[in-house]
């Protein structure tokens, strides 16, 4: 089925325009009324692609002003639910063909990582034999199930994400997760099973539809968390907006073979190069791409392995700028050799990626003058110069280790863990670099304090790495020789020991870490100056 619409299911409650249920499926055009404002831009943007005929899973999407009235959505879903079960031929909680569904936010306004998603609700103890009966395949039930579990666990029940990680490490070892075997991955979710219970004082729910309603409700409610509304204050977004709640079908990049999950920006945020960015592993759900507890692969792996596949998401990405009209970010599935998109938005950039880009599509005819002007209005010479890492006696500097970088550029500055030493340092007027574990969101009043940020594990495209790229901050991830000790709060870089307080340098241009401080020179892009000249002078 090739889903290609928004169709309005229920009527508005107390008169609020954007109270609506809506479904995105195949025939129907989208309703009078519809827009961002109402559906969120996650969802309007899911009914766009599926209109340009690209694999969107079918879904329905529960209005933004639903985030106001959270718990009246309860008694307005099923209807949808019902419609979403006629149109994938499964039923959630079925225990022959279950319908399993993803649970996503979505507000009008773009919020990288700042709310809850959650993945393969609908799996339980009864429809987890009918999962492994429809696709032949133990492993990536038993892996669905165990990761709902520890999700459902963090975001639904509170629970620490150390926790299930210590169940995880106790089984795998040493061995990368995604190389379990069904038995394992079934004594990781038994292992869950007892922590869920142990810590949330009560069992895992084992009702599919009690899954789904939970999942809504915590899904609402990151709209107000601690990292949301700090991302809005630090953006000047209205707190009143709200999220929309998208629930959709789930498709499984980690079931073997020809599958896994991916992120991706049409063209390179960090300078603008007119080539397809992307993040990717194999047998992997997109949690472990955007989550920064993982680190992923370029898209080399994916074009060797299936060039097919990679032509496809190249076309895919051609199709999308020229839709939205702009450098695309967006996340991808591949289930068993088949490609499904799940989400686009416009792209966080570098001012240097954000001039070339609107250069670009503005010569070749994909955006009007205004808009290149519009985008482009606030980058002067100033903001466009490029900070490298130059030698003072012109001998080549020896690097500390090397890493994936997220966002081009320098930093320098003293090691910090947190945001209260990041705090500290700035008051002393000292700059900092952050070095984390993981490049995750809960961390971006500490990287809004510091110049850098540093990570032991993530992908470049992992949600707070989109962020440091939006503020402007240095990001480097995945830095494999790299290991932290909070408790002693020193930093281990292949045989060198740090401590909090030491001086790293970021180089974002090369991907590249040096102790200490280095010599920094700047360099003017005089050619992209003189075609920004040239717009400005053809339009003024």
């Amino acid at each position: 089925m090739s889903p290609s619409y928004i169709e309005e299911v229920s009527a508005p409650v107390e008169n609020d325009a954007q109270q609506h249920i809506h479904i995105i499926g195949d025939t129907t055009p989208l309703p009078m009324g519809a827009s961002p404002d109402t559906l969120g831009a996650k969802a309007w943007n899911l009914a766009k692609m599926a209109t340009l005929g690209l694999p969107v899973p079918p879904a329905f999407v529960l209005g933004t002003g639903w985030c106001r009235q959270p718990d009246a959505v309860h008694t307005q879903w099923p209807g949808a639910l019902q419609r979403l079960e006629a149109l994938t031929g499964l039923s959630l909680g079925d225990s022959r063909h279950p319908l399993l569904l993803s649970v996503r936010s979505g507000a009008a306004v773009s919020m990288p990582g700042m709310m809850e998603s959650l993945l393969n609700i609908g799996l339980t103890e009864t429809t987890l034999p009918g999962m492994v009966r429809l696709t032949g395949h133990p492993r990536l039930a038993w892996d669905a199930y165990r990761r709902l579990i520890s999700a459902y666990g963090e975001v639904v029940a509170g629970i620490a994400a150390s926790c299930f990680e210590a169940d995880l490490d106790d089984v795998r070892q040493a061995n990368d997760e995604r190389e379990l075997d069904f038995s394992a991955l079934r004594d990781v979710a038994f292992r869950h099973l007892a922590t869920y219970a142990r810590e949330a004082g009560e069992p895992f729910p084992q009702d599919a539809r009690v899954q789904l309603r939970e999942a809504i409700s915590a899904v609402f409610a990151s709209w107000q968390s601690a990292k949301a509304r700090a991302y809005r204050d630090l953006h000047g977004i209205s707190h009143d907006i709200g999220t929309a709640v998208t629930v959709q079908r789930m498709v499984f990049g980690n079931a073997g073979g020809l599958s896994g999950s991916g992120v991706g920006f049409t063209r390179d945020p960090s300078n603008g190069d007119p080539f397809p960015w992307v993040d990717f592993l194999f047998n992997a759900q997109g949690e472990d791409v955007v989550s920064g507890r993982r680190s992923a692969q370029g898209h080399d792996e994916l074009a060797t392995v299936t060039p097919h596949l990679w032509n496809s998401l190249r076309q895919a990405c051609a199709q999308l700028e020229q839709a939205f009209g702009d450098m695309q970010d967006f996340e991808f599935t591949i289930q068993s050799g088949r490609l499904h998109l799940l989400q686009t938005r416009n792209g966080k950039r570098t001012p240097q990626a954000a001039a070339r880009i609107a250069l670009d599509l503005w010569e070749q005819g994909m955006i009007e003058p205004a808009t290149a002007l519009e985008r482009t209005r606030h980058l002067d010479a100033q903001a466009l110069t490029l900070r490298r890492v130059a030698s003072t006696d012109g001998q080549a500097l020896s690097p500390l280790a090397h890493a994936a970088s997220a966002t081009s550029g320098v930093a320098c500055g003293e090691i910090v863990m947190d945001e209260v030493q990041a705090r500290a340092r700035k008051s002393a007027g000292v700059p900092t670099i952050l070095v984390r574990r993981d490049a995750e969101t809960h961390d971006i009043a500490a990287l809004e304090i510091a110049e850098g940020l540093l990570t032991q594990r993530g992908a470049r495209t992992s949600h707070a790495a989109v962020v440091a790229r939006q503020l402007g901050k240095v990001c480097l991830v995945g830095c494999e020789t790299m290991t932290l000790n909070e408790q002693l709060r020193t930093v281990t870089i292949g045989e060198r020991q740090l401590r909090e307080g030491d001086i790293l340098t970021l180089d974002g241009n090369e991907g590249i870490i040096y102790f200490g401080e280095t010599w920094i020179e700047e360099q003017v892009p005089h050619a992209l100056l003189e075609r920004l000249a040239r717009l400005r002078d053809t339009h003024p």
